[in-house]
């Protein structure tokens, strides 16, 4: 502070002279910005140019003749299927528009890999047809016709992937799995069971072939079936191999198998007749059958990719390797045969409205999906425990892996269950940075939490007389033999389990399934007469799911999960490795100055629990090497399902088997 004389800073006067300019300056600012910045011409503004579709929607009209459809799917060296098709055209037409199959039924998004066609060819009386594809719907293809054209003949390869980084690999040297919607085009403007179809496909030399299409006759190794509508097509895929067998499973249901290698194929008895169990179950549940015949498609392989993909009279499934020989230790990987066989009369069958579409461009709304999968789940557990085709250690552990993520999971803070029915949209199942915030499809696991309390209210409502049993035989198991498919709405939902026991549940299902910010999923749990706990070690169905996929969960204690080299595969939103730093692809180098393994940075775990002490990880991060000390003081922990209290629960006798008592 200054005493005596104000004191005026050495700018002073310069400031006093612009003072006296300010209004000279002012004008002269004004009258520059009246004018244009850079000219007198206004700014280009365009406007939309609308758009416009060009292919027709389905009507429900039978497409004229028969289409012809060969398929070479004999290269096993490069993964490629070599496609003839001939389409009849009615007399005078000029043009015709062709599509490959866009939304995809079982995979509830427009998934069609249009990317993997090529060599596209379009001919006529041996005369090569311009075509264009559609700027909107790019799967359409439309064809300029010469006149007096009656049949044009389309060429074309579907390169299937090679390496897993391309897509699905649907070929080895030993198996292939073909489905016809992958690599096949149909005529727009008419509902697909309105379009016949002829289907031939050479295969190579010696191999077996399975499918639920009618009328397989060969010649050599050409196979063909009976003309067949193009919906019944597309649900009919095949699964052929070098190494093959089939067993009949009784009910009309074969078990259709093939296998990177012979040895592979052995399995026991007392093992194969928990399929036959399985199918007695289901048949037992839902009364009724709306299938003539059904077909097991399954692959025990790691060479093939993946699958588990539901169809009406089959399924498309896939277990490691040595699933067979290696019985007991494998038995967390057998689910997905027990899941898909329920979703022939839930989601086949059985479909929600806005889910059945007339054609393959039409866009699904999924919606509903938490009864789809949500239910499918449900039961597709509860039979693989009543068949013994998995043993009750691993459902129980099953249903704990669920209970113990939702109970922890912050984003069912902000998200529904059946917002992420929009996943398979949105997503298309892609990695995520931080899943337990964004949450993926959750309607399969929490969806079957949620169908497990509805079960359970029943049956205390009814004093054990009834339950969601009584519901699968009412909503699925109606209509005995109709091969067809019975669509549905919440309504429907609703009005028939109050059929079976009057309960709010359309409040119910609402609240559980539509709306977030809901109370951990373990209500029916506990209504079960279970609880869920946390262990120091994985439970048995978590074990398995460690030995095959070699990883480390630390998901509950640390918040992260490890491949077994230290590469982080992801990180629980606001838990102690996401808080301290560390995201997916970093690794872990050391654990407390010892080199990372599995056993240190558990043990590691362990130890905390015991000490104030941080547990300090070595992490590399791109180019950079961070020492990270994370505050974790509560143990391993995994989660667990145990009685609530002595002798037999409801959720034993929910598993336990009906049939063959």
């Amino acid at each position: 502070m200054y005493c005596g004389t104000a004191y005026e800073p050495p700018w002073n006067d310069a400031m006093k002279t612009l003072r006296a300019f300010a209004p000279l300056l002012a004008a002269a600012l004004l009258a520059t910005t009246a004018q244009p910045a850079f000219s007198a011409v206004p700014n280009s503004k365009p406007v939309a140019v609308p758009v416009v579709i060009s292919v027709p929607d389905a009507q429900d009209v039978p497409y004229p003749g028969t289409i012809g459809l060969n398929i070479d799917a004999s290269d096993t060296d490069r993964n490629v299927y070599r496609i003839t098709q001939t389409f009849p055209v009615e007399e005078g037409a000029s043009s015709l528009i062709l599509q490959l199959p866009a939304w995809l039924p079982g995979n509830h998004a427009s998934r069609g890999p249009i990317n993997l066609l090529g060599d596209l060819h379009f001919t006529a009386n041996g005369r090569e047809l311009s075509w264009t594809r559609d700027p909107v719907e790019v799967h359409a293809f439309h064809i300029d016709l010469p006149e007096g054209t009656t049949a044009v003949t389309a060429r074309f390869v579907h390169t299937s992937p090679i390496q897993s980084n391309e897509g699905r690999i649907t070929m080895t040297r030993e198996m292939l799995n073909l489905q016809w919607e992958k690599m096949s085009l149909y005529p727009a403007g008419h509902y697909v069971r309105q379009i016949q179809v002829k289907p031939t496909v050479k295969f190579p030399e010696g191999w077996e072939v399975f499918t639920a299409l009618d009328g397989q006759s060969e010649s050599g190794n050409v196979v063909t079936w009976d003309r067949v509508d193009y919906e019944t097509l597309v649900d009919s895929p095949i699964f052929a191999g070098k190494y093959a067998r089939s067993w009949d499973m009784g009910h009309d249901i074969k078990l259709d198998v093939v296998a990177d290698e012979p040895e592979l194929l052995e399995i026991a008895p007392e093992n194969l007749d928990t399929f036959r169990k399985l199918a007695d179950e289901a048949l037992a549940l839902f009364g009724s059958k709306h299938f003539d015949h059904y077909n097991w498609l399954l692959a025990l392989t790691d060479r093939m990719g993946g699958i588990g993909l539901e169809h009406q009279r089959s399924s498309e499934n896939q277990y490691e390797p040595r699933n067979f020989v290696d019985w007991d230790t494998m038995a967390h990987d057998r689910n997905v045969i027990s899941h898909e066989l329920v979703h022939s009369w839930n989601g086949k069958y059985r479909r929600p409205a806005k889910l059945w579409t007339p054609d393959y461009r039409q866009p699904m709304q999924d919606n509903l999906l938490w009864m789809y999968e949500g239910q499918t789940q449900f039961w597709g557990w509860i039979l693989a425990g009543r068949s013994g085709l998995q043993p009750k250690d691993i459902v129980l552990g099953a249903l704990a892996n669920s209970a113990g993520y939702y109970s922890e999971q912050p984003g069912r803070s902000w998200r529904s269950v059946e917002d992420t029915t929009h996943d398979p949209i949105i997503n298309a199942r892609r990695p995520l940075p931080f899943s337990s915030l964004s949450r993926s499809e959750d309607y399969y696991s929490e969806g079957m939490l949620v169908w497990l309390e509805a079960d359970q209210i029943i049956r205390e409502g009814t004093d054990g007389k009834k339950g969601l049993d009584d519901f699968a035989k009412a909503f699925f198991g109606m209509n005995d033999s109709d091969w067809g498919q019975l669509t549905y709405e919440f309504d429907d939902i609703v009005s028939t389990l109050n059929a079976i026991h009057p309960y709010d549940w359309a409040g119910f299902l609402d609240m559980k399934m539509r709306q977030p910010g809901q109370p951990a999923p373990v209500t029916g749990i506990e209504k079960a007469g279970y609880r869920l706990v946390w262990k120091d070690e994985p439970n048995p169905y978590e074990a398995g799911r460690i030995r095959g996929g070699n990883y480390v969960n630390l998901a509950y204690s640390l918040g992260m999960s490890l491949t077994s080299d230290g590469t982080v595969t992801s990180t629980i939103w606001d838990g102690p490795s996401f808080n301290a730093g560390i995201v997916d692809g970093a690794k872990i180098v050391a654990v407390n100055g010892t080199q990372f393994s599995k056993d240190a940075i558990m043990d590691a775990v362990s130890m905390a629990e015991t000490n104030d002490d941080p547990i300090e990880l070595l992490v590399k991060r791109g180019d950079r090497y961070l020492t990270i000390p994370i505050h974790y003081h509560e143990g391993l922990r995994y989660p667990w399902l145990e009685p609530a209290a002595e002798g037999e629960q409801p959720l034993d006798r929910l598993l336990e088997a009906r049939t063959g008592k």
